[in-house]
């Protein structure tokens, strides 16, 4: 008798979720659409001015943090110095 398991990997349901465009609206918020046709507004404020690393702290120059790209389907700052995580994203709240 031979007995077989296949093993895989659970698929997370954010594993093919995308961001499709996001729009800077003031004050550190901006709205973003999902490749499911989900929209979200999302405040970063709350986040950005609790962190304590240097690093994250140069976002709150509102110049600095208006200047983001997607890439690869997430929002990014300055090649992966500042990006969330996508559930993160669609849920629309950034967990510190």
């Amino acid at each position: 008798m031979r007995i077989s398991v296949e093993y895989s990997k659970p698929q997370s349901q954010f594993s093919e979720l995308r961001i499709n465009s996001a729009k800077y609206l003031a004050d550190y918020v901006i709205r973003i659409s999902f490749n499911d046709g989900t929209r979200r507004v999302v405040d970063f404020k709350p986040f950005l001015i609790k962190a304590l690393h240097p690093s994250m702290k140069k976002y709150l120059d509102e110049s600095n943090f208006a200047q983001f790209s997607i890439l690869d389907g997430n929002l990014n700052w300055n090649d992966y110095d500042l990006i969330f995580p996508i559930s993160d994203l669609y849920n629309g709240e950034i967990i510190s």
